[in-house]
């Protein structure tokens, strides 16, 4: 029993992009969600369309850990360009499985590997006489080899596949032929020695697993986005796609057939934002998903939408950049960018999900904030978070009605004497608006994104156009309160803080878990939206060091802190930076924390090496 208490094991599948070995990574990661155990997976590709290396980081654990891990327990090696690099991947005692015509993979005698040579190739050949069929079902072929190693039952693996193939049920024999000649070949010719063993439990019960970008597309449903319009870039175009998907289903009137959501793929991104800030301006709830350079083509209609107040919801995916950079690893690094978008005194609500629970939730309240407050709102996710599958508990049904703000119809402003549609009337910065069509007299107005004064009319005043900026300040000072709150938790005697946002969160909970069972107490903060309220500098108060995670090169959230705190609570952070474009490991947040107390002349004995650091789990 402790032996499965414990377990924590990380497959590693290196194959070659475009060779359809996603479909039997997922078919292994939901064979292992069907038996209950907790399944963290990460897909690593490149932005080519075929031929270069691609890894499916498969991690099951008992402890339900959410983050990744970078060495392997169990190896599946089809890449001959990586093999012997993704050899060394694996660690002591581990597994290795192989096309057998690789040769010798020269392994350490000390490592005590496993190897399970086998001739794939050979096999699909022999058993698929479509050569393009072939290269996709040779991965098959390794998930009945893997089964067999670790054991998996024929009923989840069943499972697994009627879901991977629910659309297209035509494809399930051969896959299941596939995964069965799998199994017999290790039964007939290989003879299974080492300890590594999946063992069922009984902890996924109400979970689901869900991308990041599945959850904003079902939260832009539930929150009543009702234009959408998008270009396609990575990683965001499955938002569009779930949406279009979602939609067709749910969004459809039963009487007429008419789609009740409008989706439009606009020509570019630019052209996109101007039909989201369209809508918004015509009254509808509108958004657009996008990654960092869509949102540099966005910025000068997102200053417009700031200026003229019209509410609308930009989702950016994060990648890698600068320029194209990595377009399909992950980062966080259009926090700075984004948050002061345009080419002015612009600062816009950016909020933060850490999970794919929260991003359904924000991108609901984002259309609400977006509408209430009369500006432009980003959801800033990130490529892990957004494209990857994460188990989790099924997002919950919407609870409040839609916020539109401060909107007058004709009955409102029957009893006005005037309409003045940048006046702040009641102190909180935000003015009423009206919609078009409205019928009454008072309730047209100019829109311009020039200098205007508070009754909308074009002037270059001196004192005029300070008083439109302080209050576009003060609306979003005193909107703070209204968006997510920092969420922490703080272990009494805590003996340094920690700070991080977004998809950090899985890696940092881990890290803390560890450090936990070490004795090192930890408190924890996990901004949760922008501007900073409160919280955080009471967090900074409480604590004389703070690590702050980052997922940049720059630091940006330290950079925006530092803008916007006191020096005296900034200069208390010190910044865990990790930009190499794989997802954050709990062991990358250890390392850093070890090496900067070391830095202190605190020696954290159970760290003192990257093995230890990569086995505290």
């Amino acid at each position: 029993m402790d032996e499965i208490a414990g377990m924590d094991l990380n497959l590693v599948m290196a194959t070659v992009n475009g060779s359809g070995s996603q479909s039997a990574n997922l078919v292994l990661t939901r064979a292992l969600f069907a038996m209950g155990v907790p399944v963290a997976p990460k897909n690593i590709f490149p932005s080519n369309i075929e031929g270069l290396p691609t890894w499916f980081f498969l991690r099951a654990n008992a402890a339900g850990h959410l983050a990744g891990r970078r060495e392997a327990d169990l190896l599946v090696a089809l890449n001959r360009a990586t093999f012997h690099q993704d050899v060394a991947r694996i660690l002591a005692g581990g597994v290795l499985v192989f096309e057998q015509a690789f040769g010798d993979p020269q392994v350490d005698p000390e490592a005590h590997l496993s190897t399970y040579p086998v001739p794939f190739g050979k096999l699909a050949k022999e058993a698929v006489s479509d050569p393009d069929l072939r290269k996709y079902l040779t991965n098959m072929i390794y998930v009945g080899v893997v089964a067999e190693i670790l054991g998996l039952p024929e009923k989840a693996l069943e499972s697994a596949l009627a879901r991977q193939f629910r659309g297209k049920p035509r494809a399930l024999p051969e896959n299941r032929a596939a995964i069965e000649l799998g199994r017999s070949y290790f039964k007939e010719n290989l003879t299974r020695s080492g300890s590594l063993a999946v063992h069922p439990l009984d902890q996924n019960k109400g979970k689901l697993l869900l991308e990041g970008n599945q959850a904003v597309a079902l939260g832009a449903l539930m929150g009543g986005c009702s234009v959408f319009a998008w270009y396609p870039i990575t990683p965001s175009s499955s938002v569009a796609e779930h949406l279009t998907s979602l939609s067709d289903r749910l969004r459809v009137d039963p009487s007429t057939g008419e789609r009740r959501i409008a989706i439009v793929q606009a020509e570019d991104e630019l052209a996109a934002a101007g039909m989201v800030i369209g809508a918004g301006w015509a009254g509808a709830r509108s958004m657009t998903a996008t990654s960092g350079p869509g949102i540099s083509l966005m910025a000068e209609f997102v200053g417009l939408a700031y200026f003229a107040e019209i509410p609308s919801v930009f989702v950016d995916i994060q990648r890698v950049g600068p320029s194209t950079g990595l377009p399909t690893r992950t980062m966080q690094g259009d926090l700075q960018f984004a948050y002061s978008l345009s080419h002015g005194d612009t600062r816009h609500p950016i909020l933060l999900p850490g999970s794919v629970v929260e991003a359904y939730t924000f991108t609901q309240m984002a259309l609400d904030l977006a509408e209430r407050v009369q500006t432009p709102v980003f959801v800033l996710s990130d490529l892990d978070l957004g494209m990857n599958l994460w188990m989790t508990d099924p997002p919950p049904y919407p609870e409040q009605p839609f916020d539109r703000g401060k909107v007058l119809g004709e009955e409102e402003l029957q009893g006005m004497a005037k309409f003045e549609r940048y006046r702040d009337l009641d102190g909180d910065g935000i003015a009423a608006r009206t919609l078009p069509g409205t019928r009454h007299p008072l309730a047209a107005y100019f829109t311009r994104g020039s200098g205007h004064d508070e009754a909308a009319r074009y002037t270059e005043s001196e004192e005029a156009y300070p008083r439109v900026m302080d209050r576009l300040r003060r609306k979003l000072d005193s909107a703070v309160w209204r968006l997510p709150q920092p969420e922490e938790s703080t272990e009494e005697g805590a003996e340094f803080g920690i700070i991080a946002y977004g998809s950090s969160d899985a890696a940092v909970a881990e890290a803390r878990s560890a450090l936990s069972s070490l004795g090192i107490r930890t408190g924890y903060l996990r901004i949760r939206s922008l501007p900073p309220g409160p919280a955080i500098a009471s967090f900074l108060g409480r604590h004389q060091r703070v690590y702050l995670v980052e997922q940049n090169r720059d630091g940006q959230m330290l950079q925006v802190l530092r803008s916007e705190l006191a020096p005296g609570l900034t200069g208390r952070i010190q910044s865990i930076l990790h930009y190499d474009g794989f997802p954050l490991f709990a062991a990358d947040v250890l390392e850093a924390i070890r090496t900067m107390e070391a830095g202190r002349g605190v020696r954290l004995t159970s760290l003192e090496s990257d093995a230890a650091v990569e086995r505290t789990r």
